[in-house]
This record gives structure tokens, C-alpha cells and sequence, in this order.
């Protein structure tokens, strides 16, 4: 078998896809978190404590502090990197389909033990 087809069968294969899957997902699902805590819950929570002295209306010092925007750009990247990944197993698995779909051709000796028993019928 040739280096070529060895390496095909071991890309496809549903555990190596899926493992492939689940850390990508899992990276951009963990910018998501990172984004939620660094961009939104952390200046909320320690805006208001560090500027208390400061700052006559601690709720406009907190939101001034919030990057909502990093946080829904971090969902958004969540979602483009979801539909790129389908589209991709989605491609995988046509060119899985295909190959299952395509029957063997019989070998050789198939074929020459197909003649005799055809032969010995007559």
C-alpha cells in the first residue's frame, strides 16, 4: 500500500476527525470564556473598585470599562470557525460516501474462480 493511500485512510478516519474537530472548537470556545472574564467580567467588577474614589456614577465608570465589542467579535470568530468546520467534516464525509459507495473490483483469482464455476455449471 502506498505512502500516499496509508496517510489518506489515517486523515479520514472518524476518530482522527473527530478529535480534530473537538480541539478546534474547544480553542475557539475558550477564546469565547477568555473574552467574557478579561473583556467584561473583570472591568466590571474591579473598575467600580478601583475608581469608587473618583467616580460620582460608578455604573457609566464600569460600562465605559467593558469591551462588549471584543466579546461579541469573540462570538462571532465562534461562529465562522463552527461553519467552516462543518462545511469541512461535511466535505469529508462525501469523499468518505464515495469511496464506501464505490464496490471493490474482483481480483484476479476471483475472477478465475468465477470462470471455472461457471464453467463446471455448463
Amino acid at each position: 500500500m502506498g505512502f500516499l493511500k496509508e496517510f489518506k485512510e489515517f486523515a479520514i478516519k472518524g476518530n482522527i476527525v473527530d478529535l480534530a474537530v473537538a480541539v478546534v472548537i474547544g480553542a475557539a470556545f475558550s477564546a469565547i470564556v477568555a473574552s467574557l472574564v478579561d473583556d467584561v467580567i473583570t472591568p466590571l467588577l474591579l473598575t467600580p473598585a478601583l475608581k469608587a474614589a473618583h467616580a460620582a456614577n460608578l455604573n457609566e465608570l464600569a460600562w465605559g470599562a467593558v469591551k462588549y465589542g471584543l466579546f461579541l467579535a469573540a462570538i462571532i470568530k465562534f461562529v465562522l470557525v463552527a461553519i467552516v468546520l462543518f462545511m469541512v467534516i461535511k466535505g469529508i464525509n462525501v469523499i468518505m460516501k464515495k469511496e464506501a459507495a464505490a464496490p471493490a473490483a474482483p481480483s484476479s483469482t476471483d475472477k478465475l474462480l468465477m470462470e471455472i464455476r461457471d464453467s463446471l455449471k455448463k
